[in-house]
C-alpha cells in the first residue's frame, strides 16, 4: 500500500511540474531501491542518527519572498541565482551562447535536453548508488545543467548562488550537472547559503564530467545554515588529459557530510583538491575526499586544512586509491586540523590503497592546538586574544589558500573565513 501511494505521489508531482514520464519512472524506481540500500559509510563520521534522509512529501513550493529580499537576489552579481525550486535569473551573455554554450534550470533540461541528461545524469554514481544518493533521485526539485561545447574556451568564470528556502520545513534536493565536452575550458564558482531558520534537510549532488582535453576549474563556498543537517556530494568524471581543479570552503554552521571524489579514468587524468573547513558551535562536519587513479600516469592531490572552535567537531578523510594497471599514477595527499579548544574534536585520517607497482604516493597528517608562544607573541603587541587567534588561524589557512588557482575564489573564501571566524566567537 505505501508503495502505492509513493508511486500515485510521484505521478502527480511529475504532472503538476509537467515533467518528462521517463524522468518520473526513473524517480519511482529510485525510490522504490533506496529502501534495499544502506546509508553510505565513512571511516569515523558518526551521522546515521542525524534527520538526514529524504523522508518529507514530494511537493512543488513556489518561493514566497519578501519584495525586497527578491530585489535584492535579481540584483546578485552572479550568472545563476536560484532560491529553494524558483530560478530568479540565469544570464548568459550572447557571445557564449551563439558558440553553444549551454545554461538552463533542471526541469528546462529535463524538456529540451533530454540526450544530455540521459547520457550523464547520474553515471558519476553508477558505482556508489547507497540510500542517500537513491533519495536525491527520487526526491530532486531544482539543479543546473551546463554543457561547454568541443574546443570552447570560457575566458570568465560563471558564478551561481543557490539559497536553501528555509523559511518552510522542506528537503533542499538540488542536482548541478556540469559537461565539459572535449578540448574546452570553464571556471564556475558556486555560492551555497540559506534563508530562514526552520530545521530543515539538504541534499546537494554535483557531477563534473571532464571529456579529453578539457579543464575544469570548481570552486564552492558553502554556508548553509544552523539548522540545516547536509549530504554534500560532488563527483568528478576524467578522461584522457583532462584537469579539474576543486577548491571547496566549507563554512557551513550546521551537521554536514561532504563526499568529494575524483575519478581519474583517462590517462594523463589530472584532480586536484583543495578544501578548507572551519567548524564551530556543536556542530560536526565531517568531509570524506577520495582521489582513484584508473589511468596511466594519472595525478591525484588532495590538501586539507581544517580549524575548529568551542564544542565542535571536524573529520577529515583522504583516500587515495590506485587501481591496478595504473602504471605511473601519482596520488598525495595532506590534511592538518588546528583545533582552537579543548573541548573541540579532530580527526585526520589518511588512507592509501595502492594496487599497482611503478606509482608514487604520500600522505601527511596532523591533528594539534594553536601555537600558545604565538598567541602570546600577538597579545604582547596590543592585539586582542579574539584578533591574535583570527591571525593565526589565517596563518594555518594559507598555505591552501593560496595554492587556489582564481584570485577572485581566495578573496571570497577569505571574506567568509573572516565571517564564520567573527561569528564563533561571539558565539563563545
Amino acid at each position: 500500500m505505501e508503495e502505492t501511494m509513493a508511486k500515485e505521489d510521484f505521478l502527480a508531482f511529475g504532472k503538476q511540474m509537467a515533467e518528462p514520464q521517463w524522468f518520473t519512472e526513473k524517480r519511482i524506481a529510485a525510490w522504490q531501491k533506496a529502501a534495499k540500500r544502506s546509508l553510505p559509510k565513512f571511516e569515523k563520521i558518526k551521522y546515521q542518527r542525524w534527520p538526514i534522509e529524504l523522508l518529507r512529501p514530494l511537493q512543488a513550493h513556489a518561493s514566497d519572498l519578501p519584495v525586497e529580499k527578491s530585489a535584492e537576489l535579481t540584483q546578485t552579481p552572479a550568472d545563476i541565482v536560484q532560491f529553494g525550486q524558483t530560478t530568479i535569473k540565469i544570464e548568459l551573455p550572447e557571445e557564449l551562447q551563439t558558440k553553444g554554450v549551454l545554461v538552463c534550470d533542471w526541469q528546462t533540461a529535463l524538456r529540451e535536453h533530454r540526450a544530455l541528461v540521459e547520457k550523464y545524469f547520474m553515471q558519476a554514481l553508477n558505482d556508489d548508488e547507497n540510500r542517500l544518493t537513491l533519495q536525491h533521485l527520487a526526491k530532486l526539485t531544482s539543479g543546473l545543467l551546463i554543457y561547454i561545447p568541443k574546443n570552447v574556451v570560457l575566458k570568465e568564470p560563471l558564478t551561481a548562488y543557490f539559497i536553501q528556502d528555509a523559511t518552510r520545513k522542506q528537503d533542499f534536493v538540488h542536482h548541478v550537472l556540469l559537461i565539459a565536452d572535449v578540448n574546452s575550458e570553464v571556471s564556475y564558482l558556486e555560492n551555497l547559503q540559506t534563508y530562514g531558520t526552520e530545521a530543515t534537510t539538504a541534499n546537494v549532488i554535483v557531477e563534473v564530467f571532464a571529456e579529453s582535453g578539457s579543464q575544469v576549474h570548481f570552486a564552492s563556498v558553502d554556508r548553509l545554515g544552523k539548522k540545516t543537517t547536509a549530504y554534500l556530494n560532488r563527483r568528478g568524471h576524467l578522461a584522457n588529459d583532462a584537469k579539474i581543479d576543486w577548491s571547496l570552503g566549507m563554512m557551513n554552521d550546521g551537521n554536514i557530510v561532504g563526499d568529494f571524489d575524483s575519478d581519474l579514468l583517462g590517462a594523463g587524468s589530472h584532480a586536484e583538491t583543495k578544501v578548507i573547513a572551519i567548524s564551530t558551535g556543536k556542530q560536526l562536519q565531517g568531509i570524506d575526499t577520495r582521489v582513484t587513479n584508473y589511468g596511466r600516469h594519472s595525478i591525484g592531490h588532495i590538501l586539507q586544512h581544517g580549524v575548529i572552535l568551542e564544542r565542535s567537531a571536524l573529520v577529515f578523510n583522504g583516500i587515495g586509491h590506485i587501481i591496478h594497471g595504473a602504471k605511473g599514477a601519482d596520488a598525495q595527499q595532506e590534511s592538518r586540523v588546528l583545533m582552537l579548544s579543548t573541548k573541540a574534536r579532530g580527526d585526520a585520517n589518511p588512507i592509501l590503497l595502492i594496487d599497482d607497482n611503478e606509482v608514487t604516493a604520500g600522505h601527511a597528517a596532523s591533528v594539534g592546538r594553536v601555537d600558545e608562544e604565538q598567541l602570546y607573541y600577538l597579545m604582547s603587541r596590543g592585539l586582542t586574544k579574539d584578533v591574535a587567534e583570527r591571525l593565526v588561524i589565517r596563518g594555518f589557512l594559507g598555505p591552501v589558500l593560496t595554492a587556489l588557482p582564481d584570485r577572485k575564489v581566495q578573496a571570497k573564501l577569505s571574506q567568509m573565513i573572516e565571517r564564520k571566524l567573527v561569528d564563533g566567537q561571539k558565539n563563545k
